[in-house]
């Protein structure tokens, strides 16, 4: 460390070289701000706009491949916020002006999935009041960056007046869809890409409002997406406080809890890939409905329109019954039940039979019923002698009480066959 000279005084600028002196004298010289020990009770709190989705004054990104829903999610989103109903399984904290930046779709398109979702929902105007604002980028385009002599630069004018329009009409959130429409940045230029969403952030948090940036995925050769997994540079991923990742439902998962392959197709899952500001929540499950908007006639049928709802997802034992454990529990000497589901005899056929299912259709579901009925113990495993060969098969473990069995059961048994 130089201490050439030792009789410094605290402002620097005097003994510094002169460069330094004329930067410390500059309006935006930048300094050392000394922390100020807050008492922790005069600390604002987060405000979280829609469960933990959105939250005011940082950046949500929505990561999606095509196909999945992302616009039909933002304007459920959207009318969530300015109705303030729970619309698709997260709260808002209270009915906002949002806005509806949709840069790929036209003003009329726009608006059919409103009011499909306003019919579904059950909301109206009364409900919204004026908080609901729609744009196109197909009348109205923005470029919020560009490369110019292959350098990222900002539109400043384009974010001023992004900023006073929030301020003007009071918006809560902003929805920019997809983000790749909004500027002209080499989309894999993590300078150019933290450049952009670092300005997007400064107006979030400069307006108070939720900006939601909605980004489509890379190729991902069949697999489902992950926060990972957006298309060019990382800078999104990392400037975001919050990453939503939409995937279709797949195969196995429908199968586990006994969705079939059409309801599948309709179902889409949410998952928190990134959670910065909270300790993240447990995947949302929606179904992308249709719904007749009422514009046909005699001759036409009406548009039948998308619109994300909210879709409880079911359990393995959903209508499963000490019922049916019982009569699985009293045909297992009927033969001995392999454990191993590719056997011809696989327990898993007995139970299908007793519970009503397909064993093919249903197979991850059964599975999962044979292996907590087997971890709680009603069932056991144990080897035996099958044709020869020692194999794990399925045995009675702890019998069903009586005293919990339905009202119905006599009649069951009885039917059972």
């Amino acid at each position: 460390m130089n201490h050439d000279n030792d009789n410094c005084p605290a402002d620097l600028s005097s003994c510094a070289p002169e460069a330094v002196r004329d930067a410390v004298k500059s309006q935006r010289a930048i300094r050392a701000k000394r922390y100020r020990w807050p008492d922790p009770s005069t600390l604002p709190r987060r405000q979280w706009m829609l469960g933990e989705w959105l939250l005011a004054g940082e950046v949500t990104a929505i990561i999606a491949p095509g196909g999945t829903g992302k616009s039909t999610l933002s304007t459920a989103i959207a009318l969530s916020l300015a109705s303030g109903k729970p619309l698709i399984g997260q709260k808002p904290k209270v009915a906002r002006g949002v806005w509806v930046y949709n840069l790929e779709d036209s003003q009329e398109e726009m608006e059919k999935q409103v009011v499909a979702a306003c019919i579904h929902h059950g909301i109206g105007r009364s409900e919204c009041d004026d908080r609901l604002y729609l744009n196109s980028g197909l009348d109205m385009p923005i470029c919020v960056a560009a490369d110019d002599d292959g350098k990222p630069h900002l539109d400043e004018d384009v974010f001023l007046q992004l900023e006073a329009t929030i301020r003007e009409n009071d918006i809560g959130a902003v929805i920019i869809d997809p983000l790749i429409s909004s500027h002209r940045v080499n989309e894999s230029s993590n300078e150019g890409i933290d450049l952009m969403v670092k300005r997007w952030k400064r107006l979030a948090y400069q307006t108070g409002c939720a900006v939601v940036l909605v980004h489509h995925t890379k190729k991902l050769g069949g697999r489902e997406a992950t926060a990972e997994d957006g298309r060019g540079a990382v800078a999104l991923r990392d400037a975001a406080r919050v990453v939503l990742v939409l995937n279709k439902l797949s195969a196995n998962e429908a199968n586990e809890v006994g969705i079939d392959a059409k309801e599948r197709r309709s179902i889409v899952k949410v998952e928190m890939g990134k959670a910065s500001r909270s300790p993240g929540t447990a995947d949302t499950w929606i179904k992308l409905a249709g719904v007749e908007i009422g514009n046909g006639d005699a001759d036409e049928a009406s548009d039948n329109v998308a619109v994300a709802v909210a879709f409880d997802r079911p359990d393995a034992f959903d209508g499963v019954s000490a019922d049916h454990l019982y009569l699985v529990q009293q045909r297992l000497g009927e033969k001995d039940w392999r454990k191993d589901a590719q056997a011809d005899d696989w327990v898993g056929h007995l139970i299908a039979r007793v519970i009503g299912l397909d064993a093919k259709t249903h197979k991850a579901k059964i599975k999962r019923i044979q292996a907590t009925w087997t971890q709680n113990g009603v069932l056991l495993e144990e080897k035996r002698k099958v044709e020869g060969k020692t194999v794990p098969c399925i045995a009675i473990g702890k019998l069903v009480e009586m005293s919990e069995l339905g009202p119905n059961a006599p009649l069951r048994m009885a039917n059972y066959g």
